[in-house]
């Protein structure tokens, strides 16, 4: 599976930190930048080419961005056809797996400046390893959210 990066410098130690550890577990990783720790960068343009990928191939690829809160982020994101981007930044665990099972999201945006690297390395891989729920309810709604999204973009 390709899982593509993307940050701003609030997020830099963290996609540089989780782009390593899922390079030695056998991942394919596309890094979109930022490439330094630079506070004057702008997330919009690193976010808009992960999530343009994402877009262009939503069930064969994924995305993880970083953020200091991860809402904008998140927020760029979901402006692309089929991304469906969910926010974490501190909390419960099982929201994680609820992205996955009833929202098949497909692009996680971490708050930096709330999650430690472990704990972003511990959401990440529940993330990756849960699953989308095929009852016929969340195929529908998902489903209802593509269509919204066709009546934006036409």
């Amino acid at each position: 599976m390709v899982i593509h990066l993307a940050t701003d410098h609030a997020g830099f130690v963290h996609k540089e930190a989780v782009s390593t550890w899922l390079k030695s577990e056998g991942y394919t990783i596309v890094d979109h930048g930022a490439y330094e720790d630079d506070p004057l960068d702008d997330y919009p343009y690193f976010i808009s080419l992960a999530a343009a990928e994402v877009s262009k191939n939503p069930a064969g690829a994924k995305a993880i961005v970083f953020g200091g809160s991860g809402q904008g982020e998140a927020m760029v994101a979901n402006r692309f056809p089929n991304v469906r981007a969910t926010v974490y930044y501190g909390g419960d665990e099982e929201i994680i797996s609820l992205s996955r099972q009833h929202n098949d999201a497909n692009v996680l945006s971490i708050g930096a400046r709330f999650v430690d690297i472990d704990t972003c390395k511990k959401m990440v891989w529940k993330w990756l390893h849960t699953d989308f729920f095929t009852e016929e309810k969340y195929q529908r709604r998902n489903k209802k959210i593509s269509v919204i999204t066709k009546k934006i973009h036409t």
